[in-house]
């Protein structure tokens, strides 16, 4: 069932740009005759023209609204200079209302291009019907017909100006919740590795539990990528990274480990590197980014590593593979815990917490209750050391520092982080990254 309804109107041909409120009416009359909703949301999109006032472009195409009462609070009218600026602030109040199924009506040469816009903007958690406007010059003989049958593919070049248009909109966007703030580690040495852990601000994605720094898209969440690659770019920006030569572990919560430069596995959960200039990532929500620097063989590490990941050892096999790829010695590399949920929140089922009580019962509290509360940074940095590490050599503020530099955790911070455990499905992620300096 149709929940909004959007009238592409931005950019119509000359000979209907002189009736537009005439055109508006007509379309309008036809949604209350033929909609199935009672007075479903209805978005108009309307080009701004340069140097005018948004808010006069509205009050234009108000004479053709007055007649529709039964819409009068579910309709808006969005002028803005770009199909882009137009579609996201719609995005947006989508998102607001939490509506995902939406009827598109608009001229037919504007069905390639919408398209590709809605391709870019959002993900698969919208579903789109299109019907097209066929109207004759006077505007009065309207119909809202179905798409017609042929399929055309947009120019390559005109889908790379759309691209680009939106970028460029979306990097003219203002950060949202504060600064972009980035946690470093004082025992990765700087003056040969770049690093860091992201917290959520600075960014711009705007629904409650992705707001604003989310560094991660998928069908299931509502942040299209070019939202993410647009956090990402400001990230960069401000620790220093190209974000074009960016690799982020393709998440699996297993223990295989991407060489960077030999063939890439479908999925992985750490990856290493020796060349400078790369930038590589581990997001965490509440599992743990784990960062790796050896500063004597100059190579580096990043690990994803949940309560699955810790337990099948992917923090070991991230240090096996820089020392089989790379010829590091174990007491050379350092390890940092970043943001993760906290054995303060963090629970399991019995069953599961029994695998966590193995490496250690201290890992576990609350051993005897359905659901006991797991720490998985003790777990780690205790396979860690058992692997060879030196205790000196990880860093885990929760244990080491009680100002909580890095390690804090996700679930306790809702400020600072996002967390799959507090906030449900539709969370945020952020990343710990490291590269080698030129």
């Amino acid at each position: 069932m149709v929940e909004a309804i959007l009238i592409d109107l931005f950019s119509l041909p000359a000979n209907l740009q002189n009736n537009i409120q005439g055109l508006l009416r007509n379309i309008l009359e036809a949604i209350e005759k033929c909609s199935s909703i009672p007075a479903p949301f209805v978005y108009v999109m309307y080009c701004q023209k340069p140097g005018s006032e948004m808010t006069g472009e509205q009050e234009s195409l108000l004479p053709a609204l007055k007649d529709f009462q039964g819409l009068k609070k579910r309709l808006e009218v969005v002028c803005a200079l770009t199909t882009a600026a137009a579609l996201y602030t719609i995005k947006q109040r989508l998102d607001e209302k939490d509506l995902s199924i939406i009827k598109v009506i608009l001229p037919t040469l504007r069905k390639d291009l919408m398209k590709v816009y809605i391709d870019h903007l959002f993900t698969a958690v919208y579903q789109f019907e299109f019907e097209y406007l066929q109207v004759e010059s006077d505007c009065k003989n309207l119909q809202i017909a179905e798409p017609p049958s042929e399929k055309h593919t947009l120019p390559t070049e005109d889908a790379a100006l759309i691209q680009s248009e939106i970028q460029l909109y979306l990097e003219s966007l203002p950060s949202l919740k504060g600064e972009l703030t980035i946690l470093r580690s004082s025992l990765i040495p700087d003056d040969i590795f770049l690093h860091g852990f992201t917290t959520r601000t600075g960014g711009i994605s705007y629904l409650p539990t992705l707001s604003s720094c989310n560094l991660f898209s998928s069908s299931k969440r509502r942040d299209p990528q070019v939202v993410v690659k647009e956090n990402l770019r400001r990230v960069a920006n401000a620790a220093g990274f190209n974000p074009e030569t960016f690799h982020r572990v393709k998440i699996d919560h297993a223990n295989a480990v991407y060489v960077l430069g030999k063939t890439e596995p479908d999925s992985y959960d750490g990856i290493v590197t020796n060349q400078k200039g790369v930038t590589i990532a581990a997001p965490g929500a509440d599992c743990i980014p784990v960062l790796f620097a050896d500063p004597v063989r100059k190579a580096c590490g990043a690990a994803h590593s949940g309560w699955k990941g810790t337990l099948l050892g992917i923090s070991m096999a991230t240090v096996n593979a820089m020392v089989l790829e790379y010829g590091c010695n174990v007491k050379d590399i350092l390890v940092v815990l970043g943001p993760s949920v906290g054995p303060c929140c963090y629970k399991l089922p019995h069953e599961s917490a029994k695998e966590f009580h193995r490496i250690d019962p201290k890992c576990v509290r609350l051993f005897d209750s359905a659901n006991p509360y797991i720490d998985i940074r003790r777990a780690t940095r205790i396979l860690l050391e058992s692997g060879g590490i030196l205790p000196e050599n990880i860093q885990d503020d929760s244990v080491t520092d009680q100002n909580k530099n890095i390690t804090f955790c996700t679930a306790c911070h809702p400020d600072k982080f996002y967390s799959h455990f507090r906030d449900g499905t539709s969370f945020g992620t952020q990343i710990g990254f490291i590269s080698i300096k030129d």
